[in-house]
């Protein structure tokens, strides 16, 4: 199991803190995904994988996901 610390994270994104928001945010955009392929072909065989939070980690860590801020606007809300 790998293990990915905030400092490590941090590298590229600036902050622990937004380095652990993107790779949240992007471990939920995988889960989305995961769910609708099953969705469409249930029959697909589910060998085990990495967890998806390790494997938003490993992207942010690399340097590998490319993200963007944007302001948000008084009363969004998500």
């Amino acid at each position: 199991m790998q293990v990915f610390t905030p400092g490590s994270v941090a590298r590229h994104t600036g902050s622990k803190y937004l380095g652990v928001l993107v790779a949240a945010k992007y471990a939920r955009r995988l889960n989305d995904l995961r769910r609708g392929e099953l969705m469409e072909d249930p029959t697909i065989a589910t060998a085990p994988r990495e967890k998806l939070t390790t494997t938003a980690a490993a992207e942010v860590a690399s340097g590998a996901l490319q993200y963007r801020l944007e302001d948000r606007r008084t009363g969004d809300l998500d």
